[in-house]
Parts: structure tokens; sequence; C-alpha cells
């Protein structure tokens, strides 16, 4: 395997349609029922229960909910960030104060997204974070992570090491979207664990 974007990009763009294919072929309901097992089992993990700070994401169509653990999250006490999208695809941040809090918000005829309407923090908020959930599409047996590939997280992760911030990575996934090997690049980092419903699988 390549170890260059150049060469691994069109595998990547091929295993993306694939597992967004799958997504979207879920009913609301096996949505719904995913999301209820990946708060519990997130909740669990011994590195949220203690989180003071956590970055996270609103999840959008069929992606593995989110909105429950944040509401979770949030009862318990926990300051939690989520992302708002920049034109250059870098992420600042804003506070989570419940789904009332959230806007609405079309980026360039590509996506909407549910985001923070509140004061905005700064790119390197995140820093502060305990835990930070990354969204994937996929992760592997090394926990590498396959993204939806705007880069976003990239520079999300590479502002943490710059900082020398060491929160736990978690990716929340679908049980059939861990997979032996996705395409990796230099610039790739291994995330902590992944929670499915069904379970948690630490990689380091």
């Amino acid at each position: 395997m390549s170890l260059t974007g150049r060469a691994d990009e069109p595998g990547k763009r091929s295993l993306r349609r694939e597992f967004i294919a799958a997504r979207n072929a879920l009913t609301s309901d096996d949505v719904r029922e995913a999301a209820d097992a990946l708060a519990e089992r997130a909740l669990s993990l011994p590195e949220v229960a203690g989180a003071r700070t956590v970055a996270a994401y609103v999840s959008v169509g069929a992606e593995p909910g989110t909105l429950a653990l944040l509401d979770a999250l949030r009862a318990r006490g926990v300051r939690v960030l989520l992302p708002v999208l920049l034109p250059d695809n870098d992420l600042d941040w804003g506070a989570y104060r419940g789904e009332e809090s959230l806007a609405r918000v079309r980026h360039g005829g590509r996506m909407t997204l549910s985001e923070p309407a509140g004061e905005r923090l700064g790119p390197d908020a995140v820093t502060a974070a305990d835990v930070v959930l990354l969204p994937g599409l996929a992760v592997d047996e090394r926990g590498m992570r396959l993204g939806r590939g705007g880069g976003s997280y990239d520079r999300v992760l590479a502002r943490l090491e710059r900082a020398g911030a060491r929160p736990a990575l978690l990716v929340l996934l679908y049980d059939r979207e861990v997979v032996a090997r996705v395409p990796e690049e230099p610039h790739d980092r291994p995330v902590d664990a992944v929670v499915t419903p069904s379970g948690v699988r630490r990689f380091r």
C-alpha cells in the first residue's frame, strides 16, 4: 500500500461511497437504537466519566447519533464543545447548551450542519478538551480512521499536537464499520478507541 496521499485518495473515495451507501440504507429505528446504545457505551468509559470538557459534534443524517450522548454529558455538568465549520474547512468551536441552542447552517451547497448558535471560542478551544470525539466512516484494527475527506479533523489533530494536548481520541461507529484496514497517509493519526453499539475496542 502506498503511503502517498495521491495514490491512496482514489481508494479512500471508493471506500467512503460504500460506507455512506450502507448508512443511507439504515432505517430511522436502526439509527435511533444505535444512538442510544452508543451513548450508554461512551458514558461508561473512564475517560468520558472523568472528563470536564468534551469536544464532540452533532451527527447528521444516518451518521451514528450523538445527541443522546451530548445531552447526557451536559446533564452531568460536562462542558461540551461543538464545531463550527469555517470557509477554509478549519473548525471554530462553541458551547452546547441544549438542542434548542443549535442552528442549521448550510455550507456552500455542500451540506447542512447543526452548529452552536452562541459565542465563538476560537479554533484553539479544542486544546482544552479531555476527550475529543472524531467523526468517521470506519476505523481499522490499528485505530486508523477513515474520515469524510474534508480535512477539518486533520487540522484539529495537528492543532492538538502543536499544543502538546493529549485528549482521549474516540470515534463512534456502527459495528460493521470496524474493518481490517483502511488506506493510510503520513499525516493520519490513530484514535485511542472506537465505540460501537455492541462494545468498545481500544487501540492504545
